[in-house]
């Protein structure tokens, strides 16, 4: 059965990119755009991973963020924060906020594939 991944991303170009990607990796794909679609679809639905856009419309990444590890049912469901903003900052922050992973956009789509079959594989 196919590793369930949820992409809570608003631009279409990294969503299409993130799409090529993981479905040639043989994951399943869902996508929101905003963080207040994308925290309702991770509550009510079953993933094995969000992959988690910080700049988000409605609830940014953080807010989804505490939203799941405050929530009993998603508390440890693996999250990746995939973001723009300065790694270093991004890295503190995600740790702090209980993400498994941070990572940079622009990314490596080989690299990206691996970390998260190593973060499932985990």
């Amino acid at each position: 059965m196919a590793q369930r991944v949820l992409v809570v991303e608003d631009s279409p170009v990294i969503q299409r990119l993130i799409d090529m990607t993981l479905k040639s990796g043989g994951f399943e794909v869902e996508f929101s755009d905003s963080g207040t679609e994308g925290l309702e679809m991770a509550m009510t639905c079953s993933h094995d991973v969000v992959i988690l856009d910080i700049g988000l419309p409605g609830l940014d990444g953080w807010q989804v963020l505490e939203a799941l590890r405050a929530n009993e049912a998603t508390a440890t469901l693996p999250v990746i924060v995939l973001t723009a903003h300065g790694r270093s900052r991004v890295q503190d922050e995600a740790d702090s906020k209980g993400a498994n992973m941070a990572l940079s956009k622009p990314f490596n789509p080989v690299d990206f594939r691996e970390a998260i079959t190593s973060l499932l594989a985990a």
